[in-house]
């Protein structure tokens, strides 16, 4: 079983564009976002994935992701997908011994700057960025699956 073990943080200020490392516009929707399981579909660049996402349990979750042809991702975006997508450009950003992601949300979820970094276990050592400021992995308001549903305009 593929695990995730995810922080994510909101981004403070612009001090890291400089260090991004690379730009990808990222669109995603969801076939189903209730009971066990979400799942997924995301165009991210020229690619397209399909993930089903367990449950959260504390910074924990399965995760289980496939390549899919674009042009399907597409397909399911328009005609399967909950109403509302996920528009973002993703970043990577180096610190320390980690790359960093960073999601500068557009449409509805706009003004929305948040960082994720992804560790190998729960307590691994990870240095902390001047611009990552209060944390909010535990806070379902900042999951994906939500923002699509409750935009943080509407907050």
């Amino acid at each position: 079983m593929a695990i995730e073990i995810e922080r994510k943080f909101l981004v403070v200020n612009d001090c890291w564009r400089d260090a991004a490392e690379s730009e990808t516009h990222v669109l995603q929707g969801y076939l189903s976002s209730a009971g066990n399981a979400t799942v997924r579909v995301r165009i991210k660049g020229d690619a397209a994935f399909l993930t089903i996402k367990g449950r959260v349990q504390g910074l924990r979750r399965s995760e289980y992701e496939y390549q899919i042809p674009p042009a399907d991702a597409e397909r399911m975006l328009r005609e399967l997908s909950l109403p509302a997508l996920i528009d973002k450009t993703r970043y990577q950003v180096r610190c320390g011994e980690h790359v960093w992601e960073l999601d500068c949300f557009h449409g509805a979820n706009a003004g929305l700057v948040m960082a994720e970094i992804e560790l190998g276990d729960e307590n691994e050592p990870f240095q902390m960025p001047t611009w990552a400021g209060q944390e909010v992995s535990d806070d379902p308001r900042y999951f994906n699956s939500n923002l699509a549903q409750q935009p943080y305009t509407t907050w």
